[in-house]
């Protein structure tokens, strides 16, 4: 498999956490708060794949653009970033040695765990 890493949804990703747009949630909890296929496929009719794109760290060069199946390492529900899928990109990554995607979800994880911790959050 040709997995790379999407730099453009790295960067969606740390916007959306800059601006607070993540929930922080543990690991195991992704398979609770991972959008269904159904739901999936309503994101794609109404907004299309150039955004759905957006909600994934890396693709698949081996699959066609038009489908999900080229979309890999989730780490939202299209509104929020999860920790959970954070982690659990990084832990997916690694095991298969998708450095460059492990090392872009480690970087989100280290900024969601920050913020999290940054007295503004605390508030919240």
């Amino acid at each position: 498999m040709a997995i790379r890493l999407r730099r453009s949804s790295l960067e969606h990703a740390r916007r959306l956490i800059e601006a607070g747009k993540f929930v922080f949630d543990e690991r195991d909890e992704w398979s609770e708060h991972q959008p269904p296929p159904r739901a999936e496929n309503t994101f794609i009719a109404e907004h299309g794949f150039d955004e759905y794109a957006k909600w994934h760290l890396g693709i698949d060069e081996n699959e066609p653009e038009d489908t999900k199946a080229h979309y890999k390492f989730p780490y939202g529900d299209f509104v929020n970033v999860h920790r959970c899928a954070v982690v659990s990109a990084e832990s997916r990554a690694g095991q298969y040695k998708y450095l460059d995607v492990e090392n872009a979800a480690a970087h989100l994880h280290g900024m969601i765990d920050a913020a999290a911790r940054s007295p503004q959050e605390a508030q919240r």
